[in-house]
């Protein structure tokens, strides 16, 4: 349910290392949080070109039950959105790992990658 092969975050957030373009970062919500969320119906992501920091909000999540913050777990210079969300957002809710990813991100400092939870320590997170 949770790739090995991906960091997460406390705000349900994962990153694949590395990304499609050259020194980036792929960055998603997990299973968990699409599950929690609903029905996603509308997704809004930060543009090309923005610089986002860690930690702070980037976008946006619109679900049949809530709005939701999508926060960047790595600062850095967005490089790909992922267009396909525009059209079908539910992509986020079928294939959260895959085809529901949501940006990419150059980081700023790649160090920051060290600060993200394994897969286990993520899943630790959720019994509390």
């Amino acid at each position: 349910m949770y790739p090995e092969d991906l960091k997460y975050t406390v705000e349900h957030e994962w990153v694949r290392t590395p990304g499609e373009h050259e020194g980036s970062v792929r960055i998603g919500i997990t299973d968990y949080a699409q599950d929690a969320l609903g029905d996603i119906v509308y997704v809004s992501l930060p543009e090309i070109g923005d610089t986002v920091e860690a930690g702070s909000t980037c976008g946006e999540l619109e679900s049949t039950k809530s709005v939701s913050d999508v926060y960047a777990p790595i600062g850095g210079e967005v490089v790909a959105r992922n267009e396909a969300l525009d059209a079908t957002p539910e992509l986020v809710n079928n294939d959260p790992y895959g085809g529901g990813w949501l940006f990419e991100v150059v980081p700023s400092s790649p160090d920051e990658l060290d600060g993200l939870l394994a897969p286990d320590a993520y899943v630790a997170t959720l019994d509390g």
